[in-house]
């Protein structure tokens, strides 16, 4: 069971999304993230999809995602050097002064940005990868974590390897 990313262009309609998902439901495969947002082509949408499966069982999920008409172009980009980044904004409770002082600390060192502050919480926002990200919340074990918010993996293929039709 290996974790990969995939890139989709695919067409900016109505339902397509809905035909993508449903593409995984059905087979029972699992989505740990999905991104999806327009691209420079008004047209187009890039989907980001996050799953883990056997090199068969994504070989077949790439396949079928293939053969959806509104797919216009794929890339796994697990396949070859790539970058991935993560945001999250998480919101921390901070009564005391040592507390405050702990998170600005910690949030310093994940190069982490204190986005909003209040008498009891501060709002931080972090970019990273999945691993960087998973860190900081378990560097805060010892703060109580009042929500988390994370985008889900947004990946592109390094160097001169593109998805563009």
């Amino acid at each position: 069971m290996r974790r990969h990313i995939i890139s989709i262009l695919i067409e900016n309609e109505a339902g397509a999304l809905s035909r993508v998902a449903g593409l995984f439901s059905a087979r029972a495969y699992n989505i740990e993230s999905l991104t999806v947002a327009p691209t420079e082509d008004p047209t187009l949408s890039r989907m980001t999809i996050v799953t883990v499966g056997t090199e068969r069982i994504i070989e077949q999920i790439i396949k079928q995602l293939n053969k959806l008409i509104d797919v216009v172009k794929l890339l796994d980009l697990s396949e070859g050097p790539h970058i991935e980044r993560e945001m999250m904004l998480i919101k921390v409770k901070v009564a005391t002064m040592s507390q405050r002082d702990d998170v600005k600390r910690l949030s310093d060192i994940f190069r982490g940005n204190i986005i909003d502050v209040t008498p009891s919480t501060y709002t931080i926002e972090l970019t990273g990868s999945a691993t960087k990200i998973d860190s900081f919340i378990e560097a805060l074990a010892e703060h109580k974590i009042l929500e988390t918010v994370r985008s889900g993996v947004s990946g592109i293929a390094r160097g001169d390897k593109i998805l563009h039709v």
